[in-house]
């Protein structure tokens, strides 16, 4: 069997049903568009793509996008389509960009996107509803009342979330809310509404879309620690108080200069033993410059000491890396004398970190009912 056919079979297994058994990894839902008939651009020479490899282990791969590029470089869009099966947008559902001006909403570049991952037969996770930053001049620079300030956060969660019902399959309702030390971050939010700000959140977009999962997202909780045991209280706080939360992103933002997490597939089926779904969301890891052949031969170890501890646990349903070329990077922009933190290189060439990842997806061990508990 040539290899085009193997990667156009693995292709498939994405619109096949799940079957029966102990597994919890959902089907595939209603919103989620069939995949196309054929890749939209040629795979890699030497075998499937990410998106097909991790169809076999009923994962989701994805990566955020930049609508800076989507539309006006082909090399960047070719491999959106062809690698992933969600995408994430970096900034145009954020409340800075949505809403410039108080009551004129934008989502033409956000509705983009959508129509972009619907033609691909990818999901779209929905980023973010409530967070500290990039927010509107006119919010954080207004006098507000703090019975202002919570129907303002309402009525932008209901307006967004009502606009792409049923086109937005998971939503980070919650961003980065929780400090190191396991208190709620200092915020205009928590200052203004109380801690119950959070618990509203999740409500107000429950009712907007019933039907979308909702999830905390967060930093510094990939692996065992005072933070992660703080997220788990208060997600099990609000489950128990019968606020829907569907599950948690854990960003996954990694450094070759710092020891990397320890547990995580520990603190992942801790989260998952909650009946939470957990999914890496922003995963990325920087390297100190240059970047030579041992530090990215380690970098491939940290990207699948993530996705092996994903495949390890029951309701790990997706990874999404934050950016995926090093050629459109946050990195060295963010943190001087850093980068090469993606999976491919600056003229999009699969790195050792994408050769790791698609090996381990490859070789895990099929789905099958009865091989993962949980």
């Amino acid at each position: 069997m040539s290899r085009l056919w193997i990667a156009l079979a693995a292709l498939l297994l994405l619109t096949l049903p799940v079957a029966c058994g102990s597994d919890p990894r959902p089907a595939a839902r209603a919103w989620l568009p069939p995949a196309p008939q054929a890749a939209p651009s040629t795979a890699p020479a030497d075998g499937p793509t990410l998106r097909a490899a991790a169809a076999r282990d009923r994962l989701l791969i994805g990566t955020a996008v930049n609508m800076d590029y989507l539309y006006t470089e082909p090399a960047y869009r070719a491999p959106i389509a062809r690698e992933f099966s969600s995408v994430t947008p970096e900034n145009v559902m954020k409340w800075g960009f949505v809403e410039r001006v108080r009551g004129q909403l934008d989502f033409s570049q956000a509705d983009e996107l959508v129509a972009f991952a619907r033609a691909q037969g990818q999901r779209v996770r929905g980023h973010t509803l409530v967070w500290t930053d990039q927010l509107p001049a006119w919010l954080t620079s207004g006098s507000f009342t703090p019975a202002e300030l919570g129907q303002l956060l309402h009525q932008h969660i209901t307006d967004e979330v009502t606009h792409f019902r049923g086109k937005v399959a998971q939503w980070d309702v919650v961003n980065e809310a929780v400090n190191d030390d396991g208190t709620l971050r200092d915020t205009m939010w928590l200052r203004a509404l109380g801690p119950g700000y959070v618990a509203d959140a999740f409500r107000w977009a429950h009712e907007a879309d019933p039907d979308a999962e909702l999830f905390y997202n967060d930093f510094g909780i990939e692996g065992l620690g005072v933070k992660s045991d703080a997220v788990r209280a208060l997600l099990q706080q609000l489950r128990a108080q019968g606020v829907r939360v569907d599950g948690v992103g854990i960003q996954a933002h990694l450094s070759l200069a710092l020891p990397l997490p320890n547990g995580v597939h520990e603190n992942l089926r801790k989260f998952s033993d909650l009946g939470l779904a957990a999914e890496f969301t922003e995963a990325d890891v920087r390297v100190p410059l240059p970047a030579d052949a041992t530090k990215l031969a380690a970098q491939a170890q940290a990207y699948r000491l993530l996705l092996d501890s994903c495949l390890a646990t029951p309701r790990c349903t997706g990874m999404t890396v934050w950016g995926f070329s090093d050629h459109h990077s946050w990195i060295p922009g963010a943190y001087a004398g850093f980068g090469a933190a993606d999976l491919l290189d600056d003229a999009y060439r699969p790195k050792p970190a994408y050769e790791a990842l698609r090996s381990d997806l490859l070789t895990a061990a099929p789905p099958y009912p009865g091989t993962r508990s949980g």
